[in-house]
């Protein structure tokens, strides 16, 4: 009842359990704030931990939807340094797909981040010359730059307060993104993101890459506007190989 009460924000679902039971009584109510990230930090780790544990299966019909993608000729690539702890939740996966299915899939991790073309010449992974990482910085903060001054022209019309600078979290997503689809050969706007989370639809938006979304319990009420279509699984009705192919997203 709480996940459908609060729509699928964490924050407000986290209000409306201590409301219900009762707030620790040592709590101060100016700290609660601060309480109430500390619960969703324990939380998320714990969450991770269990993602990457060998006693949680695979969805039912990822293997299948793998597969089918697979015999289709559709490149796969599982995307290790999407999150914080991606590399130890992928190699879980990865073995519980197994080595056969595994070898024909692309597993793009940090490594394979700052290897690829976007790390070295955005990120200046793997940059040696110094003088040319001091070029490709100061490229970027003319780049940067550049974009704030546009959209505070733009903002000064409209009397707004803008701030384009993209944050930390945010460039990981992107990079491994980018990444992704440089490895299995595709445009971004050709690659198709199997996302779960808001982090993934946001910086699949940033860069033009096509996304849909594939609920769990905790996401059953969030909204993805900005992602293609919502599904609850895969396979039957939920998100298929020839949904995709076909972009039929409903």
């Amino acid at each position: 009842m709480l996940i459908w009460s609060a729509h699928g924000d964490e924050k407000r679902m986290l209000v409306l359990f201590f409301d219900r039971i009762g707030w620790p009584t040592s709590l101060p109510t100016s700290e609660k704030g601060s309480f109430m990230k500390s619960v969703l930090r324990e939380k998320l780790k714990a969450l991770e931990e269990f993602s990457a544990s060998d006693s949680l299966p695979l969805r039912p019909g990822v293997e299948k939807f793998i597969d089918d993608a697979l015999s289709e000729g559709v490149p796969v690539a599982i995307l290790a340094a999407y999150g914080r702890n991606g590399e130890k939740i992928s190699r879980s996966i990865v073995k519980k797909l197994g080595p056969e299915r595994t070898s024909k899939i692309k597993i793009v991790g940090k490594n394979e981040v700052e290897g690829s073309f976007y790390g070295q010449l955005v990120l200046g992974k793997g940059v040696t010359s110094s003088l040319d990482e001091q070029l490709i910085k100061e490229a970027q903060k003319a780049a940067s730059a550049e974009k704030q001054r546009i959209a505070e022209e733009v903002a000064s019309i409209l009397k707004l307060s803008v701030d384009i600078t993209t944050s930390e979290s945010s460039e990981k997503v992107i990079a491994a993104l980018r990444a992704g689809s440089e490895y299995v050969g595709c445009d971004v706007q050709n690659c198709i993101l199997v996302a779960g989370s808001q982090s993934g639809v946001l910086a699949a938006e940033c860069i033009g890459m096509p996304c849909v979304v594939v609920r769990c319990s905790f996401t059953a009420r969030a909204e993805f506007p900005s992602a293609k279509a919502v599904m609850d699984g895969f396979g039957g009705t939920d998100l298929t190989v020839s949904k995709l192919l076909s972009k039929k997203w409903s």
